[in-house]
């Protein structure tokens, strides 16, 4: 095998030119989305009145690994399959986003357990870090929204893979003696 250029690049040998350099590169790129992979990507989410809810388009690029469950199902599902460098629209149904509104999921608490000078429509953290809708302030009670304030709602998600790499396997759990 014959390289056309080498040099070394820190502690690092580059082959430029090369067939096995051209093999590396293909390699990289022609990564599958997959489970347990590292999947780096931009987003728009849009609600269905058409209403940006979130994205991360210029700006730090999102990563997460495929098959852990960190993004909703729908997504995570569509995803599969997709390369570095390919874009997609996806809508993906409120049972396979959030889930469905659980009318169960409201619940009133005695105003005393909420901050001072709450009003309807704020935005709460519980104290597992969910976020939590004010409904309604009576004089002693507030009626709290527990859902996730997408449930509900059908998402539709534009995304563009920008990188699709392989993970070194988690480290053995230690035992405990």
């Amino acid at each position: 095998m014959t390289y056309s250029r080498i040099r070394l690049v820190g502690a690092a040998l580059v082959l430029m030119g090369s067939p096995l350099w051209g093999g590396i590169a293909r390699a990289q790129s022609d990564l599958q989305v997959a489970d347990g992979f590292k999947v780096t990507l931009e987003y728009t989410l849009t609600l269905p009145d058409k209403t940006v809810a979130d994205s991360n388009v210029g700006q730090a690029p999102f990563s997460y690994t495929q098959g852990a469950h960190q993004i909703v199902p729908g997504l995570e599902k569509a995803l599969t399959g997709m390369k570095a460098g390919q874009s997609k629209h996806v809508e993906v149904p409120a049972q396979e986003g959030y889930g469905a509104y659980d009318q169960k999921a409201r619940v009133t608490v005695e105003k005393g357990r909420v901050p001072a000078g709450v009003k309807t429509g704020d935005l709460l953290q519980s104290a597992d870090g969910r976020t939590v809708k004010v409904l309604e302030v009576q004089e002693k009670t507030v009626l709290l929204d527990l859902n996730h304030p997408l449930a509900g709602k059908n998402l539709t998600f534009d995304v563009k893979i920008l990188k699709v790499e392989k993970q070194a396997p988690p480290p053995p759990a230690e035992k405990k003696k």
